[in-house]
């Protein structure tokens, strides 16, 4: 797959407006967009530092985009439906069709989780998920992906050391802690002290 439609890239106010449309409470587009924000400050400082050949407007856009469906898993007490929580990706892939967006842009939202969710995963864990691989493909997939793992929306949201990162990922096996540490190789790893200190939020 190539990324040369550069007309099918949305603004960042088209993508703000879709967030607006989409979450169901302030509340929880504060949440979902700034961590949004947070994955886009981190990919576009990794990809400044470590000189990969990526499409900036379309790692921006990804970044914004990749978690809209996280809305979809809200309940009417305004709570995540943490059990649900992997399905987030394909239900964000479907929102950003929906609402017009290319399929280069909507695959950010279904091939962002964890390190990469492959169809044996899907019926090894027997994930609420349809059976397919949901792997990252190109390099600015790969990195907004990348990017994500470096913030949690935890209560309160933290940003997520790249030893914390390795340590979690362990419980899903060893070819995740190989994918992990052939990504930090491959970008490295961003300043997270400057944007914990920006955000004012702590660093686990």
């Amino acid at each position: 797959m190539t990324i040369d439609d550069r007309t099918a890239v949305p603004s960042d106010t088209l993508i703000r407006a879709l967030h607006e449309r989409l979450a169901p409470s302030r509340e929880a587009l504060r949440l979902v967009w700034t961590h949004c924000r947070i994955v886009c400050d981190i990919a576009e400082q990794l990809l400044d530092r470590s000189g990969v050949d990526a499409d900036v407007a379309v790692v921006r856009a990804g970044s914004l985009l990749h978690d809209i469906g996280v809305y979809r898993l809200y309940d009417a007490d305004g709570r995540i439906d943490e059990r649900s929580y992997v399905r987030h990706g394909v239900l964000g892939h479907a929102l950003a069709r929906e609402a017009g967006l290319s399929e280069v842009i909507a695959r950010f939202c279904s091939r962002h989780t964890g390190v990469g969710i492959t169809r044996a995963d899907v019926r090894r864990q027997g994930l609420p998920i349809p059976a397919a691989d949901y792997t990252a493909v190109t390099a600015e997939e790969h990195l907004v992906m990348y990017a994500d793992k470096f913030h949690s929306k935890t209560t309160p949201p933290s940003f997520v050391s790249a030893a914390s990162y390795a340590v979690a990922v362990r419980r899903f096996g060893a070819d995740k802690v190989d994918r992990f540490a052939a990504l930090v190789e491959r970008f490295g790893e961003p300043d997270l002290p400057r944007l914990a200190a920006r955000y004012r939020q702590p660093i686990v």
